[in-house]
């Protein structure tokens, strides 16, 4: 158990970045995955050129691995931003303008998750306001993703990294994660359970994931401190996992850590082979 009985891909928005992104899937094959997930590629862009995401789409394609987890636009990320769905104003249509760019990304590839990461909170403007906002447009993201028979995640991330982020806790994800399920009628909202976010908040980590392991759609890792890989920290990651498994969650592992001053072909040395 622990890690030898996991399906573990990769996120190549973190990892492989030091190659151009068309290049990313293919050593991701090279390195022995048979699956991916990414951010939101183009920061600048929530609908790009048809061009570049054919381009992006033949790259997977051709590498042979299974896009399995895809976010909508979110502003920059890596940066300031932390989602754009609860964003008055401009942030906010563009957000909507992604919804069917990315659902279609994603369900021309078999990809069955999209996450919607929420925004942070925006001085002068009432955080009911930008919840009702936010409510309103994973409602849309909802029924986009059920469209192409995905689900939806809602993720929780750290204070300390995203202070003016307002889901900072696994209960605070799950309740809109419940909150969408029951305006939508859809019921494929999920939490997105970051176990390096949760432990940077300071939760127990073992009732966490007795508590919300049935509310869990995918699963992310990475070592604390640092966001490393598996080993490089304090984070009993395999006994998390195989209490994960225990708990009925066998849906991927998102590897999201950063693979520090080597290559990243180089950062997989702990998974067993």
């Amino acid at each position: 158990m622990g890690f030898e009985d996991q399906r573990f891909n990769v996120n190549l928005s973190i990892l492989f970045t030091e190659l151009p992104l068309l290049e990313r899937p293919a050593a991701a094959a090279a390195a022995g995955f048979t699956a991916v997930e990414l951010w939101w590629p183009w920061i600048d862009s929530p609908t790009p050129e048809r061009s570049e995401l054919d381009a992006l789409r033949k790259a997977i394609e051709d590498a042979g691995v299974q896009l399995t987890g895809l976010n909508f636009y979110a502003g920059r990320l890596p940066g300031p931003d932390r989602g754009a769905l609860s964003l008055p104003g401009a942030e906010s249509e563009r957000f909507r303008a992604n919804i069917d760019v990315a659902a279609d990304l994603a369900g021309s590839l078999g990809c069955k998750a999209l996450n919607a990461l929420y925004g942070n909170r925006v001085d002068g403007v009432d955080p009911a306001e930008q919840d009702a906002l936010a409510l309103e447009n994973l409602v849309l993201a909802a029924r986009a993703a059920d469209r192409i028979g995905a689900i939806l995640l809602i993720e929780a991330l750290n204070r300390p990294e995203s202070p003016r982020y307002p889901l900072v806790s696994a209960s605070a994800a799950v309740e809109v994660a419940d909150r969408v399920d029951a305006a939508s009628g859809l019921g494929n909202a999920r939490f997105l359970m970051d176990l390096y976010h949760l432990s940077m908040n300071g939760e127990d980590l073992p009732s966490v994931i007795d508590r919300y392991a049935s509310r869990t759609g995918h699963v992310q890792i990475a070592d604390n401190p640092g966001r490393g890989a598996p080993g490089t920290g304090a984070l009993p990651l395999a006994d998390l996992l195989d209490r994960l498994r225990k708990a009925g969650y066998d849906g991927w592992v998102g590897l999201e850590y950063k693979p520090g001053d080597r290559p990243s072909a180089e950062a997989f040395d702990w998974l067993p082979r």
